[in-house]
């Protein structure tokens, strides 16, 4: 099985405050992990190192076998991210937005509307795909922060508060 993520002795610390203290673990090919844990326990802080838009305070991370601070740009290429807050611009319309995510995430022009569609199939949003970010739902916005995640078929997914606003199936 391939290794898609591997912490050693991951901390990150805001001034004086330990917001994560010496994680390690591994994630290989088709696993799942979740954090689990209070407000303010440091989940949010690992994925944003994780990711790479939080530089760690000490330890290691690997994406797809990368060290994300000698490789952030190959590294990143490997990940998809829902953030807590989804970036969203409401101005567009959702093909607009999953067409822009496309070509931010090198995905060549040829290849943007299969893309686009793949995504849209895999969020269920066919319906709304030419209505304003703006006028839908909490649910179907947080739907369209997910399809950018996965636009680009990432090795590896990262989604904090995934669900929230999301109906029950």
């Amino acid at each position: 099985m391939d290794t898609l993520i591997s912490v050693k002795q991951l901390s990150r610390y805001y001034g004086p405050i330990c917001a994560v203290n010496n994680i390690s673990f591994e994630l290989k090919r088709g696993e799942v992990l979740g954090f689990l844990g209070p407000n303010g326990a440091g989940k949010s802080t690992t994925m944003q190192v994780l990711t790479g838009n939080l530089a760690p305070s000490a330890g290691e991370v690997r994406i797809c076998d990368m060290d994300l601070l000698d490789r952030p740009k190959d590294a990143k290429a490997e990940i998809g991210y829902l953030p807590e807050q989804p970036p969203l611009y409401s101005e567009f319309t959702v093909d607009e937005y999953l067409r822009f995510c496309a070509r931010i995430n090198r995905i060549r022009r040829e290849g943007v509307t299969a893309a686009v569609e793949r995504a849209k199939e895999r969020c269920g949003l066919g319906a709304v795909s030419q209505r304003l970010i703006a006028n839908l739902s909490k649910g179907y916005q947080q739907r369209v922060g997910i399809a950018q995640a996965v636009i680009h078929s990432p090795s590896v997914v990262v989604l904090d508060e995934p669900t929230v606003g999301l109906d029950p199936i």
